[in-house]
């Protein structure tokens, strides 16, 4: 947060910074940390003058969507409607599809709904995203409407080239809710 406390210096219009991935679960209290900071910026504009401001202040591009300065900690600023190679079906800007978590002067930081969260990281389907969303499932289960979960992970992998991948994933991930004993029908 401090960090962007500072950007908040720097950045002289309004711009909104979606948390999601990891440092979603950490705003939300379900991970105690994360190796970097990934962050949405759904409006393309926003999302430019955002890297701009960032260049003008020493980040430099670090990986596909990585910013970072001198001491290596990467800040990952996706753009519009996309984390890593997930589309999501809306923009993190709808009400329904984020919660607020702070307002600084220019900056709007709030973090991905649930749904998203674990569509994004189920989508990648390593160990640790099954994990995350294992801690974020159990956190806000009474939350989490897993019909409504379903259909919406069916809808985004139909629109990815790698469908019957990511829904071969969705099936592992069941299987591994049924072994941690997780309810969820």
């Amino acid at each position: 947060m401090s960090e962007l406390s500072a950007w908040d210096g720097f950045i002289k219009k309004r711009v909104h910074l979606i948390a999601c991935g990891g440092t979603a679960m950490t705003l939300l209290g379900v991970k105690e940390s994360t190796k970097d900071i990934d962050l949405i910026i759904p409006d393309i504009e926003e999302h430019k003058y955002v890297t701009k401001i960032l260049q003008q202040i020493g980040y430099k591009p670090k990986t596909g969507w990585g910013w970072a300065r001198n001491d290596g900690f990467i800040f990952d600023l996706f753009r519009g409607k996309h984390i890593h190679t997930t589309e999501l079906l809306e923009s993190p800007l709808e009400k329904a599809n984020h919660y607020v978590i702070k307002e600084f002067s220019h900056i709007y930081l709030g973090v991905l709904n649930y749904y998203d969260i674990i569509i994004s990281k189920l989508f990648r389907g390593t160990t640790v995203d099954n994990e995350d969303c294992l801690a974020l499932i159990k956190s806000k289960n009474r939350e989490i409407d897993f019909r409504k979960l379903e259909t919406r992970f069916r809808e985004t992998a139909s629109y990815d080239i790698s469908e019957l991948k990511i829904l071969k994933n969705w099936e592992y991930f069941l299987q591994y809710l049924r072994r941690e004993g997780v309810e969820f029908e």
